[in-house]
Order: structure tokens, then C-alpha cells, then sequence
């Protein structure tokens, strides 16, 4: 069997930070995160999607954590196909170089940031949240093929948002297939399943090394509204109970299993990882 991992998706969520969850006295950065790390051993830098990282922060990471401590760090959004801002990018790369010689250039700093926590032995993976519109076919899987060798020997982890990857035994082969050869992990998703977008909740496993596991609320305004509107949503333990046996099942299969909720609403997440590690037997 192997190690389930249990956390949330940011430690800094503005929601979070205002709910009461953090103590007096850890309400700073360090404090932040230090009390973070002393309750739960994994979670996923959300920020670098929206802004590059930088290598002071992996560093400050990796000091104000345990060995052992993992982070999950998602692909900064230019590098999946998502819109970016002008803005997010460096400032010495808003004017001059782009197309191939931007993202040579991104990708070069994204590596190079994230490099101190895989020096440090807290990297999980590099999480790449591809879009609703990225579907399957020759250019995505190309697409795909390009991140894996500019990831080479790194631990990768992929989320679909087109619900196409994974509908129907058939798709469900032929993309583990395709994840396997890569050598990346597949991510499993919880969701609301009445709408057109819903991924289907299966538990591929596409790498004995790792598989991640991220619930992101069952709210019906998934494809509308705010990101607190999209997220909001407080698990049930009945809904968690529905996912101990597959998070088991996948722990069978793997390594270590990451599982992240994502239902980013106060206190939802961490209260819900809370819960999620009781029925896990581990509190």
C-alpha cells in the first residue's frame, strides 16, 4: 500500500487567511505556512499559475517546512495554453521577445525557480492544468509530448478539463495509455457531474511513482461565475466516504497518492482535508 498524502490547494487563499483558521501569531508568511506544515504533509503552490515563482520563495518553502513535506506546483498559465496576462510575465519580457523565444524563456525561469525545492527533496510534482478547450487529438498530444521533454526527469502531473480525455472505456484506455508512455501521472477529479463539462470520476493510474487526486467542490455554477462561486462547496463526510475505497485503490497502485481539495470557500478545504484523513484513519 502506498503513502496518501492529504492537504488543500493553497495555503494562502485570501478566504483561508480570513476565515480564523490561522492562530494569533501565525498570520505572517512564515507563520502561515509553518502552521500549515505541522497539520498537513503535502499542498499545491496555486500562485504560480497566476504569476511566475521565484527562486527566494522556493527556498523560503523549503526552509519553513518539515523533510518529507511535499508542494505541488502548478504550471504557470502561459506554459498550459491558458490566456496570460501581459502582466504576469516578467517585466523584462512584456515587450520584445514572444512566441518560441518567449516560452524557451519561461520555461528556463519556471525550471530554474522550482529548482530549490527539487534540490530540497520537497517537490510532489509539477501540476499542468490543460483547459477546457485543450481536447484530445495529434496537436494536443504533441503539445503534451513538447512539456514532457522540457520536464525531463522531473515529476509531472496532468489534469484535463476536457471531459473527452476520459469518457467511455475506450478514450479511458487509450489516454492512460498515452499518459503511461509519457511517464507523467493522471489526476483524478471530484466535481458535479450534471453539467456538459464535468470530467468523469475515474481513478487512472498512469505512474507507480505518483498519482494526485483533486476535489474541486460538486457546485453547479462550475462553468459560471467567480472562482469562490466555482469552488464554493463544503464535503459532506458521505461525499468523502464515497472516495476512500478509490483513494485506497489507488494507493494500491502507486507510491504515493497526493489528494487536494480544492473547494476554496473559508475554511472548506482545510476543514474537508481534516475530514478526509479521519475516515483515512490517520488523525
Amino acid at each position: 500500500m502506498g503513502e496518501i498524502l492529504v492537504g488543500t490547494c493553497s495555503w494562502t487563499d485570501r478566504a483561508l487567511v480570513g476565515s480564523g483558521w490561522y492562530p494569533a501569531g501565525r498570520q505572517d508568511a512564515e507563520g502561515r505556512l509553518r502552521h500549515y506544515a505541522g497539520r498537513f504533509p503535502v499542498v499545491e503552490v496555486d500562485a504560480t499559475y497566476y504569476g511566475m515563482p521565484s527562486v527566494r520563495n522556493s527556498r523560503l518553502w523549503a526552509e519553513r517546512t518539515p523533510d518529507g513535506f511535499r508542494f505541488d506546483v502548478k504550471a504557470f498559465s502561459l506554459l498550459t495554453g491558458h490566456p496570460t496576462r501581459p502582466a504576469a510575465l516578467p517585466a523584462d519580457l512584456r515587450s520584445g521577445a514572444s512566441g518560441a523565444e518567449l516560452m524557451d524563456e519561461v520555461w528556463r525561469r519556471f525550471s530554474g525557480a522550482v529548482e530549490p525545492l527539487r534540490a530540497a527533496g520537497r517537490l510532489g510534482s509539477l501540476l499542468f492544468q490543460f483547459p477546457p478547450w485543450f481536447a484530445p487529438g495529434a496537436r494536443a498530444e504533441e503539445f503534451l509530448t513538447r512539456c514532457r521533454a522540457r520536464t525531463e526527469g522531473w515529476p509531472v502531473a496532468v489534469e484535463f478539463r476536457h471531459p473527452e480525455w476520459w469518457r467511455g472505456e475506450r478514450r479511458q484506455e487509450s489516454t492512460a495509455a498515452f499518459l503511461r508512455e509519457l511517464g507523467v501521472a493522471a489526476v483524478a477529479v471530484d466535481m458535479v457531474q450534471t453539467l456538459p463539462v464535468s470530467i468523469p470520476p475515474v481513478t487512472p493510474v498512469t505512474d507507480d511513482r505518483l498519482t494526485v487526486m483533486r476535489f474541486h467542490g460538486r457546485n453547479a455554477a462550475w462553468g459560471a461565475g467567480s472562482k469562490e462561486e466555482r469552488f464554493r462547496h463544503r464535503y459532506k463526510d458521505e461525499e468523502l466516504r464515497e472516495w476512500v475505497p478509490r483513494v485506497r485503490g489507488m494507493a494500491e497502485r502507486a507510491d504515493v497518492v497526493h489528494v487536494l481539495f480544492n473547494n476554496c470557500c473559508g475554511d472548506a478545504a482545510v476543514r474537508a482535508a481534516e475530514s478526509m484523513r479521519q475516515l483515512l484513519g490517520q488523525v
